[in-house]
């Protein structure tokens, strides 16, 4: 039988303080939407987005399903893990927060994150695919699915930890936004093929040996969602690396056939 936890964990202040911590990501984005007039509006819209998805997936009847219920588990964790992060990384925070800070502050931040050795090592692609992924294969082939239901220490931690891969990894992956280091798009097209053939053999070896706790029926539905609904947000970024690609191509192209002045 699927294991079923609490319906009350892990708590109404958890809840709160999600919503709270959504409402100041929004209240900051905003201010710096309103400071820059030739900000795309969709990039607030796609944080909203964003936002919402994460809050939505933490707090709330989803996520109070989601402990009582592997499938819903695996929304939870499709949504956190991997939607929530494209939609926030393709609004571009961190870019508006460098625009909306007074010029010599934002030097200031733009070399200490480009001189910094621990960010150096985190904008690494592999650094971001390891800890994605591999957080997931300790999280779902030990004990630790079902330590997260009884501690909320331990729960928080998880799912912070879900949510700060998935956005490191579509960041480094995209480099959508501003970024220390750049990679070539071949580079970071290899490690997304390696992401996504680790995403697909764990959900594989889940659906064979369901976490502790969860039945064996419960594991192949939830396993089956996660492949298959990795599958989808795997396909937008498929998409938008090579859109990027397309575009570099036609720009060096552009800048090859420029006729040269006389």
């Amino acid at each position: 039988m699927e294991h079923v936890h609490e319906a009350s964990f892990p708590g109404p202040g958890f809840e709160v303080a999600v919503v709270m911590i959504g409402v100041i990501a929004l209240t900051a984005y905003y201010l710096g939407y309103e400071k820059q007039s030739n900000w795309p509006g969709y990039r607030f819209v796609l944080f909203i987005a964003g936002v919402t998805t994460a809050v939505t997936s933490l707090a709330g009847p989803l996520a109070n399903g989601a402990h009582g219920n592997f499938t819903l588990h695996m929304v939870v964790h499709l949504l956190l893990g991997m939607l929530a992060p494209l939609l926030l990384v393709l609004s571009k925070p961190v870019t508006l927060l460098l625009k909306s800070l007074p010029v010599l502050k934002a030097r200031q931040l733009t070399s200490l994150i480009k001189r910094s050795r621990y960010i150096s090592l985190l904008h690494v692609p592999l650094t971001g695919a390891f800890l994605n992924i591999g957080g997931l294969f300790l999280l779902y082939m030990t004990g630790l699915f079902h330590q997260i239901h009884s501690s909320l220490v331990l729960f928080i931690l998880v799912h912070l930890h879900v949510f700060l891969a998935g956005y490191l990894f579509t960041h480094v992956i995209l480099e959508a936004d501003f970024t220390a280091h750049r990679y070539s798009f071949y580079h970071r097209a290899a490690i997304l093929i390696l992401a996504l053939a680790g995403h697909k053999i764990l959900s594989k070896m889940i659906y064979a040996t369901p976490p502790e706790g969860i039945s064996r029926t419960a594991g192949e539905s939830g396993a089956m969602l996660m492949y298959y609904g990795g599958d989808a947000i795997d396909v937008m970024l498929i998409i938008l690396i090579c859109y990027q690609w397309y575009r570099s191509r036609q720009k060096t192209f552009t800048i090859q056939n420029k006729p040269s002045p006389v």
